[in-house]
C-alpha cells in the first residue's frame, strides 16, 4: 500500500479553485459536525474559514486538553553530521554551500549527550545532513550506543530508508521517525531537489509507511512551509496522517509546522505564511485529526510559541542549537559551526519550563521508556521528571 496514488489524486484537482469556492456556510457546516472529511479539511484551510478562526481555536483547544491534557513534551535536537549529498535549493546543508562540514566522533557524542541530559531532557531527536557515507546505518547504531545511555527516547530525522534499515534502528533504540515530505507538490518537489537521492519524490513519500511497518512508535511528517501553496500542503500532509492513523493504528501519528527560514544559501521561499496562516493551518488539522501530535519548532519565535499554546501544541523544542556540536565546548568545530538554519526562540530548558508552567502547562521530559521484557512502560510524568 502506498498514499502515492491518493496525493497524486488530489494534486491533480484544481485545489485553489476549489478552496476559492468554500463559502462561509461550508465553513459552518465542517465546524457543526465532526470535521472528518477530506472535504472537511479543504474548507477549514480555506480563504473563508480565516473569518472562523476564534471559533476553530476555541473547539481545537478543547480536543486538545480532552486528547492531550495540559501538557507539552520537551525535547532538543543533536546534529551528528551536517554532510550531504542532497542539493535542495532551500536548505543550509545543501552539498553546493561552501560551509564548514563536520561530523562528531563518538567521544563528541558523549559530550553533546552529557551536556543535553544535564539540563533534564529526557527526549533526544538526532539530525544528520543526507549522506550515507558520513552518516551510515553502523554510525548512527554507534552513536546510539551511546545516547541510549542517557535518554530513554530518542527519535531520528535523517535520510529515508528502508523498511528493514527502519527495523535495524529500532533494535538499536530509535523510537520515532520524523520526516519531512517538504513540499507534497511533485513538480515542484523535482525541481527543489535537482540532484542527489532525494530527487526520488516517491521512496521519500513511502518512507513514512515503511517505518510504521517496521514498528516504529511515533511517526512525524510535514512540509517545510513556504515551499509551495501553504493550503495544498498543509491539505495533504492532513490527509497523509490521516492515512496512517488509519492503517497503522498501533504507531503515534504527529506533524510538524515548520516555515521557512533563513539559512546559508540565501534561498527565499515561493510563498509567505503569515501568523494567521499558520494558526488557521494548526487548527484545521486539530479540529481535522483530534489525536494528532503537533510540533512547533523553534523557528517560531517566543512570543507566537507562547501564544499557540492552548490551540493544539503538544511537542515543542527547547534549548536548541542547528549546529553539528553545538551543545557542548568540547565538540565545537573549527571555522565555526553553520546551522541548518537560523532559530527564532533560543530559550533555554529551564526558560521553557519556566514559560510553561506560567501558562499553567506541564513540561514533560519523557512519556516512555523502552520496553522491559517485551512490555513498553510509560514514564512517570509528575514534575516533567523521570
Amino acid at each position: 500500500m502506498s498514499f502515492y496514488p491518493q496525493c497524486a489524486e488530489y494534486g491533480a484537482m484544481p485545489l485553489d479553485a476549489m478552496s476559492a469556492a468554500v463559502t462561509g456556510g461550508d465553513v459552518r457546516r465542517a465546524l457543526a459536525g465532526e470535521c472528518r472529511s477530506p472535504g472537511d479539511l479543504l474548507a477549514l484551510l480555506s480563504p473563508a474559514a480565516a473569518l472562523y478562526l476564534e471559533e476553530m481555536a476555541g473547539r481545537a483547544s478543547r480536543l486538545t486538553l480532552q486528547h492531550f491534557g495540559r501538557t507539552i513534551q520537551l525535547f532538543t535536537p543533536l546534529y551528528l553530521s551536517n554532510h550531504c549529498a542532497n542539493h535542495c535549493v532551500y536548505c543550509g546543508f545543501n552539498a553546493a554551500n561552501a560551509i564548514p562540514r563536520s561530523h562528531l566522533s563518538l567521544e563528541q557524542v558523549e559530550a553533546e549527550a552529557r551536556a543535553i541530559a544535564a539540563t533534564g531532557l529526557r527526549q533526544l531527536l538526532i539530525l544528520t545532513g543526507e549522506s550515507r557515507t558520513k552518516a551510515s546505518p553502523e554510525y548512527l547504531e554507534a552513536c546510539l550506543g551511546v545516547l541510549r545511555r542517557h535518554f530513554p527516547s530518542v527519535f531520528m530525522e535523517i535520510y529515508a530508508m528502508e523498511q528493514d534499515e527502519y527495523g535495524r534502528m529500532i533494535r538499536a533504540g530509535i523510537d520515532g521517525l520524523t520526516l519531512f515530505q517538504e513540499t507534497y507538490d511533485e513538480s515542484l518537489y523535482a525541481r527543489l531537489h535537482p540532484h542527489g537521492p532525494k530527487r526520488d519524490y516517491r521512496f521519500r513519500l513511502d518512507a513514512p509507511e515503511r517505518a510504521c511497518r517496521a514498528g516504529m512508535r511515533v511517526v512525524n511528517i510535514g512540509a517545510l512551509l513556504g515551499l509551495g501553496d501553504w493550503r495544498k500542503d498543509a491539505l495533504l500532509t492532513g490527509l497523509h496522517a490521516a492515512y496512517l492513523q488509519r492503517r497503522y493504528p498501533q504507531a503515534d501519528i504527529a506533524v510538524s509546522l515548520p516555515r521557512m527560514r533563513p539559512h546559508a544559501g540565501g534561498f527565499q521561499p515561493a510563498s509567505i505564511v503569515s501568523d494567521a496562516d499558520l494558526v488557521q493551518i494548526m487548527l484545521a488539522l486539530r479540529l481535522f485529526l483530534p489525536r494528532l501530535g503537533i510540533t512547533i519548532s523553534t523557528r517560531e519565535t517566543a512570543r507566537l510559541r507562547d501564544n499557540l499554546l492552548p490551540l493544539g501544541v503538544t511537542r515543542m523544542s527547547a534549548g536548541v542549537s542547528t549546529a553539528v556540536g553545538g551543545h557542548s565546548q568540547e565538540s565545537e568545530t573549527e571555522g565555526g559551526a553553520v546551522g541548518q538554519f537560523e532559530i527564532s526562540d533560543d530559550r533555554s530548558v529551564e526558560e521553557m519550563c519556566a514559560m510553561l508552567r506560567a501558562h499553567g502547562f506541564q513540561p514533560v521530559f519523557a512519556d516512555w521508556h523502552p520496553p522491559v521484557n517485551g512490555a513498553a512502560i510509560p514514564a512517570p510524568r509528575a514534575g516533567g521528571l523521570v
